[in-house]
């Protein structure tokens, strides 16, 4: 597909044959009846499309995006105004899909006012349907929520709390530690969360949780048994250079198939072969003829040189 014959909108085939656009009722919905909830990250128009027409229920513009697309070390250096700027082309491709944005690290730690402050604009500004928020930050989930803002909490291994965490540790492992996450998941829920996320903890605990929650529990590294999964697109299709965590299933090596192509490329541009004949724009027979005969009369740089 060519830059100039770019689609703008056009609906395609395979999202004509599914269902309406997801919501955060839809998903309620989903769990009530059993129904797998499908999630994965997206960060720009090209792989937001793709997933959107693959039939995912639900998009996380992720601030994994500091790591996997823009180079940091971690999570905490992505800005608001760089989440924005992701989430907009995410939105712009998504028709089916529900679309989560990630509130990124300083974006509500400063009070409640500017959390919800910062929603609204993930809201007005960038087109997302929900925000996602990391850690048992009650009082912040029920602001966002009264504020008619649907909002999804994140409890276990959360990225934003690294340095606290000491590393990317799976949580959840004692018996006190599990009595927390699950009166934190409970709070959240009661708060007014639409959703829970639940990152490295062990799938007992897991399976008990989303058991006893009201709202659909997502998974990443916690098992089987919650009520839906997420992957890094990245890491979906092993495209990040890094070993893999143990949760994570390459399910393409689109890295090699990509590289393979480039170096192909490089061949064809360095032995002439591309672009080819076909591959190139002519004039038409009548714009060609005076050119060839103007060919003899004009005469050549070299000679032009020598005068």
């Amino acid at each position: 597909m060519s830059l100039t014959s770019f689609p703008g909108g056009a609906k395609s085939p395979r999202l004509a044959s599914l269902t309406a656009k997801i919501t955060m009722p839809a998903l309620s919905e989903m769990k009530r009846q059993g129904k797998p909830i499908s999630a994965l990250t997206a960060y720009d128009y090209s792989s937001a499309r793709l997933v959107d027409e693959a039939g995912i229920d639900l998009i996380l513009v992720g601030d994994s995006l500091a790591m996997v697309v823009l180079g940091y070390d971690n999570t905490l250096a992505v800005t608001m105004d760089e989440m924005l700027h992701h989430t907009r082309a995410v939105h712009r491709a998504v028709q089916r899909a529900f679309v989560v944005a990630d509130m990124p690290f300083g974006s509500y730690h400063a009070s409640i006012a500017e959390g919800l402050s910062n929603a609204i604009r993930f809201v007005k500004e960038s087109g997302a349907e929900a925000v996602k928020v990391e850690g048992p930050r009650i009082e912040l989930v029920r602001a966002i929520a009264n504020a008619e803002i649907p909002v999804i909490g994140h409890l276990g291994l959360t990225p934003q709390s690294l340095h606290r965490m000491g590393g990317y540790r799976v949580q959840a492992r004692t018996a006190e530690t599990i009595r927390q996450i699950k009166a934190d998941a409970h709070a959240l829920a009661n708060a007014g969360a639409g959703a829970l996320v639940l990152e490295g903890v062990p799938r007992e605990v897991a399976e008990e949780i989303t058991a006893e929650l009201p709202i659909p529990t997502i998974g990443i590294g916690a098992g089987p048994a919650c009520d839906g999964q997420i992957l890094v697109f990245h890491d979906l299709l092993n495209l990040t250079p890094i070993p893999p965590a143990k949760f994570v299933r390459h399910y393409a090596d689109a890295s090699a198939l990509i590289h393979t192509a480039i170096e192909n490329y490089r061949e064809d541009v360095e032995h002439r072969t591309f672009p080819s004949d076909e591959e190139s724009y002519h004039l038409p027979e009548t714009a060609r003829r005076p050119l060839k005969a103007n060919r003899g009369e004009l005469p050549r740089i070299s000679t032009l040189r020598k005068a």
